[in-house]
């Protein structure tokens, strides 16, 4: 019996957006440079992004014909270079081995997700997929989780990254909430210095400990 919901956050969670940007960042360089020589470029976006300048600024400044709508446009709508981690892959098959039934919730465009799942090659593997923009809401609305709900599930759990909107629904819908904690790669900053209701019942360094978690 699938008595056992588990549902994933995407960004900075399964994958690291940081390689999506680099992925992207990519894709840029090599459509701007027009060549094969795009590394220099390419090297250059990401020192300026990592130095928190605006890498997209920079673009239309020493290029004049490009616009940051062309770029965003690149950057939203390629299909990216990524791949899953030997982390993440075990912990889907866990799951899958478990038969207990998986979910994913992910704020954002649903060109740009969906590309990500398909690089990745789970967009099947999932019961539900939520997507904000296919959603018409973003989390932390309530809905975007209590559409997972079923009757014959006893327990749920919600793996994510960010305190400030992730876990706040889940707590008061009496799901298992779990944080994976950034080690250093994530785009934006983990803050757990909030109240009680945002913080996530547990904090794990690797996803492989969520095996304890959800046995």
């Amino acid at each position: 019996m699938r008595n056992k919901y588990v549902i994933f956050d995407l960004d900075d969670t399964l994958i690291y957006e940081i390689d999506f940007l680099k992925s992207a960042y990519k894709e840029i360089a090599q459509f701007v440079s027009n060549s094969e020589n795009y590394k220099p470029l390419h090297n250059k976006m990401l020192e300026i992004y990592h130095q928190g300048e605006d890498t997209f600024s920079f673009l239309t400044n020493k290029f004049p014909h490009l616009t940051k709508e062309k770029l965003l446009e690149i950057y939203r709508n390629h299909f990216p270079n990524l791949k899953l981690s030997e982390d993440v892959k075990s912990i889907l098959n866990f799951c899958k081995s478990k038969n207990y039934k998986l979910g994913l919730i992910t704020d954002g465009r649903s060109v740009t997700q969906r590309n990500k799942l398909k690089a990745l090659d789970i967009e099947n593997i999932f019961d539900k997929i939520i997507i904000s923009e296919e959603f018409g809401s973003t989390k932390p609305n309530r809905r975007n989780f209590t559409t997972f709900q079923e009757e014959d599930i006893d327990k749920y759990f919600y793996i994510a990254d960010n305190p400030k909107k992730d876990f706040i629904i889940p707590n008061k819908l009496n799901w298992t909430s779990v944080c994976l904690l950034d080690r250093g790669w994530n785009i934006h900053p983990q803050n757990f210095n909030l109240e009680e209701d945002f913080l996530p019942k547990y904090r794990i360094e690797n996803l492989t400990n969520l095996i304890d978690i959800i046995m």
